[in-house]
């Protein structure tokens, strides 16, 4: 996917500001995950738990760093439409993983 840029012009509406407020929503979410995660790790002793909370404060710190950057383009001279496919790539792939992370939190507790 090819970065898209136009010509700022007037008011772009709200767009631009619920596209980076979703950054946000997303680290902020990775970032409770990964205390879930971190959490269970501890509490079960289980080890790559504790990996994958580390794992998701550091997808989360990227997506805090993404979202800055994308707040920046989306606030310029020329709108930049499309983030970089790395971006929404990491994003896929740190949701994924929040996710097993939450079902594998669940089985690791042996049901207690």
């Amino acid at each position: 996917m090819a970065a898209h840029s136009i010509p700022a012009t007037g008011d772009p509406g709200l767009q631009p500001e619920r596209t980076a407020l979703s950054w946000s929503r997303t680290a902020l979410a990775l970032a409770v995950n990964a205390l879930l995660s971190l959490r269970a790790g501890f509490v079960v002793g289980e080890p790559w738990l504790v990996v994958v909370g580390a794992v998701l404060f550091a997808a989360s710190g990227a997506a805090v760093a993404v979202g800055t950057v994308r707040r920046r383009q989306l606030a310029g001279d020329r709108l930049m439409i499309t983030p970089p496919r790395w971006a929404l790539e990491g994003v896929a792939a740190a949701t994924l993983l929040a996710s097993l992370g939450g079902i594998a939190s669940i089985y690791a507790g042996g049901g207690a």
